[in-house]
């Protein structure tokens, strides 16, 4: 049974940081694109960051708002995808979600709430 699950959300005061985790169980982990999409209240999903590949081939790429503030990194031992999010800003406020791609597999996870407030 494929799962993700996401967890790290909560409130942020603007310019803080917080790291989501999404650990994943149920498929071959380490072959898949794993990605963060988030979407706001009103709003279309939109993707933040994604990485594939492994070793010297590993990938990764970037929503042009939140270059150089969020990284999104993987751990092929763990199962597990991670965003870490610094200089966080109000419109970064959402529901972000994990999803697992390959070939015509996708997965997504069941969201967590980040709130940037002050």
């Amino acid at each position: 049974q494929v799962q993700l699950v996401e967890s790290g959300g909560g409130l942020v005061q603007p310019g803080g940081s917080l790291r989501l985790s999404c650990a994943a169980s149920g498929f071959i982990f380490s072959t898949y694109v794993m990605s963060w999409y988030r979407q706001a209240p009103g709003k279309e999903r939109e993707l933040v960051a994604s990485i594939g590949g492994t070793g010297p081939g590993t990938f990764s790429n970037y929503k042009g708002s939140v270059k150089g503030r969020f990284t999104i990194s993987r751990d092929n031992a763990k199962n597990t995808v991670y965003l870490q999010m610094n200089s966080l800003l109000p419109e970064d406020t959402a529901a972000y979600y994990c999803k697992a791609k390959s070939g015509m597999n996708d997965y997504w996870g069941q969201g967590t709430q980040v709130t940037v407030s002050s």
